[in-house]
């Protein structure tokens, strides 16, 4: 198996020499059997030419280990992407990490409006150079993980707002990093009221545990539980390592996912009470919850929410799904209401010897209830 090396790239605007060609054509993406043929108004220069061209360009610059970058060579991974996410003409799309834009070029073929994050300088550069100027497109210069996105992606379907188009929904569509995939998720999911879809092109291992969701298993983590809760995500289709430069150390693959509506979220008392609840279950993962919870309240009252959501008192936090962990936590969130409600109205030494004797007060009119 050949592997690019930055000395064997060709000059800018030289055909590539007959090895380079044969990686190219030698193995094919694995793709579902809808694969698009062709993309509205494509480029004649194919994404496998554009990038090496672009990378060339500017004193031959080579892709930055630090920051993940591994460039995409075959023009049917972006027409998928495209295909995938539904893309149509006057969406509004996010891009993260660009890179020489031959994903970009796919998305505004097919009539969106796109707005890119790129962290590197010199990809910003060669991305405007590239397009020139168009209204399609908005380059901004920022670290994805740092920059408020929400705020950018607003400003931008407001001014296409203006301008007679009325998204109403944006979609993102990026080959992204690999190891900034988990804050990507985090900070993508929770955006349903400005976003619709997400489809992102990850390393196969994180693809298939992002969206698996069987239980008892090592791979089973908080990250599932986020992932459903904002989501409905699914594997797609895989991608071999062979279509990037430089070739990474393994495949990666497409997943969406289709958020939901606000209105559709699982019914908690509080977000933030709801996942730091279930991020304090995982970390002690083999523990019973009886005792990974105890920060929250006593073992007793675990057992007894446990058993009023009908679920063991031995219950693992890898043996929950999402809706056990909606009621559980609903159900402690009650208890605590009602004890520190309680508690409230007695003196300092009152407290002291009562909270035992509320607690199981309150578990017995749970449990009679």
């Amino acid at each position: 198996m050949l592997i690019l090396r930055p000395h064997s790239l060709p000059l800018s605007g030289a055909a590539p020499p007959p090895l380079l060609r044969r990686q190219r054509l030698a193995h094919p993406l694995i793709v579902s059997s809808s694969s698009r043929s062709s993309s509205k108004g494509r480029s004649t220069e194919d994404d496998y030419h554009a990038t090496l061209k672009a990378l060339n360009s500017n004193g031959r610059r080579v892709p930055r280990k630090s920051l993940g970058q591994h460039y995409m060579l075959n023009s049917s991974v972006n027409e998928e992407l495209v295909s995938v996410a539904g893309v149509e003409d006057g969406d509004v799309v996010l891009e993260i990490g660009p890179g020489t834009g031959s994903l970009t070029n796919a998305l505004m073929s097919a009539g969106a409006s796109v707005i890119a994050i790129e962290k590197d300088q010199h990809m910003v550069k060669l991305v405007k150079e590239r397009f020139g100027y168009t209204d399609q497109l908005m380059v901004i210069q920022e670290d994805f993980t740092r920059c408020h996105i929400r705020s950018h992606l607003i400003s931008f379907i407001e001014s296409k707002n203006s301008l007679g188009h009325e998204p109403k929904h944006a979609k993102v569509v990026s080959n992204i990093p690999f190891n900034i995939s988990t804050d990507v998720v985090k900070q993508l999911l929770p955006m349903g009221d400005i976003i619709s879809d997400v489809v992102l092109l990850l390393q196969d291992e994180a693809a298939l545990r992002l969206t698996d969701v069987s239980l008892r298993t090592s791979e089973y983590r908080p990250v599932n539980i986020f992932v459903n809760f904002y989501s409905d995500p699914e594997y797609k289709f895989k991608v071999e390592r062979t279509n990037f430069f430089p070739q990474p150390n393994v495949d990666a693959a497409v997943v969406r996912f289709k958020l939901k509506p606000i209105a559709n979220y699982p019914s908690v008392v509080s977000t933030k009470s709801f996942f730091s609840m279930v991020n304090s279950a995982f970390n002690g993962k083999r523990k019973m919850l009886r005792r990974s919870l105890q920060h929250i309240c006593s073992s007793l009252e675990i057992e007894t929410a446990l058993r009023d959501v009908g679920l063991p008192s031995t219950s693992r936090p890898e043996e929950l799904t999402l809706d056990d962990f909606v009621r559980l936590h609903n159900v402690i969130s009650k208890l605590c209401q009602i004890v520190d409600r309680e508690l409230s109205i007695m003196s300092k030494d009152q407290y002291l010897g009562a909270y035992e004797f509320i607690s199981l007060k309150v578990l017995n009119q749970l449990e009679s209830s």
